[in-house]
């Protein structure tokens, strides 16, 4: 059923639950896990002048580096060949394009449980790959604003090649 599994992974601990379900869900479907890291420059776009952009463009793409080596860890315990990858732009539309310039099957990633205004302040990179993404995305709460991970499960949405979920 799925030949290419794509995983965001953003390098929080929070976020490897999503990647060990991924990893499991290769092995079961004898599937290639993708890995793709995404970073996200215009976050950094306030900072002061005296501040190197290029000192910060490598510590990102150092972040980026460890946490990608971190889903190559998972994936060779569950003994699942993996590509990674690691990006520049807009986390959601750069994870979409992968998503779909790559034919993966399935992207599974992570979502926190904000809802309310901490949703509309801060937006969601999951919530933007769900209504963008033409393949089929299952959600994995990793944690919540109460602090509870232990109450965090797994939800799966399909998305349409127009964006819908359905």
């Amino acid at each position: 059923m799925y030949d290419r599994i794509l995983v965001p992974t953003d390098g929080s601990t929070e976020t490897e639950r999503a990647v060990e379900h991924a990893a499991e869900l290769a092995s079961a479907h004898g599937a290639q896990l993708h890995a793709v890291y995404v970073v996200n420059s215009a976050t950094f776009a306030g900072l002061h002048m005296e501040t190197s952009w290029e000192g910060v463009g490598e510590v990102l793409r150092e972040e980026g580096e460890a946490a990608l080596e971190g889903v190559e860890d998972i994936a060779a315990r569950h003994g699942v060949p993996v590509t990674t990858t690691l990006l520049d732009g807009s986390p959601s539309k750069r994870i979409v394009e992968y998503a779909e310039d790559e034919a993966c099957d399935l992207v599974v990633m992570g979502t926190h449980g904000r809802g309310g205004i901490d949703r509309l302040l801060l937006g969601s990179v999951a919530e933007g790959v769900v209504r963008a993404c033409s393949v089929p995305v299952l959600t994995v709460q990793v944690g919540d604003d109460e602090g509870d991970g232990e109450s965090a499960g797994a939800e799966s949405e399909d998305v349409t090649a127009e964006g819908s979920v359905s």
